[in-house]
């Protein structure tokens, strides 16, 4: 599914392994250790070779980690992009807070984006899987963030492309942008 916004702007639903995907950058949801994981986290660090751990351990040592909500930039070894954005959501709770640094984190990876002029930016479901929020609460947060930027800010991003894991989260991204559309 795809959305194309005014502006010619085009936001894209597809189910598939974000390591596969062609973009300038990756987004990868990454914890605050900035050490791997599971996940999209693994799936990146394996596919995109050692590079990545090395570049994250060099942040690491100068910050200590990243935030929740926030995220920092690596290149990205073999995988098909030149970036990759790794954005610590939050762990859900169910409170108030957790809204606001989903969309922080989604916003962070757009603010890397226009400072290194990326034109194709790819983003997983953040915080959906081991982080357990929601999906029919993270979809609306997620698609209404990137979709506001894209609408409405003068920005380097051209398409931004949602890849999502299985059908299950696909479709709740489908529900979201139609929602979003429609108002």
């Amino acid at each position: 599914m795809q959305y194309e916004f005014t502006n010619g702007r085009i936001l894209h639903l597809v189910q598939g392994d974000i390591t596969q995907v062609p973009v300038d950058a990756i987004s990868n949801a990454a914890n605050a250790a900035l050490r791997g994981g599971g996940g999209v986290d693994g799936a990146i660090h394996r596919a995109g070779g050692e590079a990545i751990m090395a570049e994250l351990d060099v942040i690491r040592a100068e910050q200590g980690g990243c935030p929740t909500g926030s995220a920092v930039a690596t290149t990205a070894g073999r995988l098909p992009a030149t970036y990759v954005f790794h954005a610590v959501g939050p762990i859900y709770s169910g409170a108030k807070r957790d809204a606001e640094m989903l969309a922080s984190c989604y916003r962070r990876c757009l603010e890397l984006a226009d400072e290194r002029q990326v034109k194709r930016i790819s983003f997983p479901s953040i915080s959906t899987g081991v982080y357990g929020y929601p999906l029919d609460e993270a979809a609306p947060i997620a698609v209404g963030t990137v979709a506001d930027w894209l609408a409405n800010r003068e920005t380097s991003v051209e398409e931004a492309i949602f890849v999502l894991f299985d059908r299950r989260t696909l479709e709740a991204y489908e529900r979201a942008l139609k929602a979003r559309v429609r108002n």
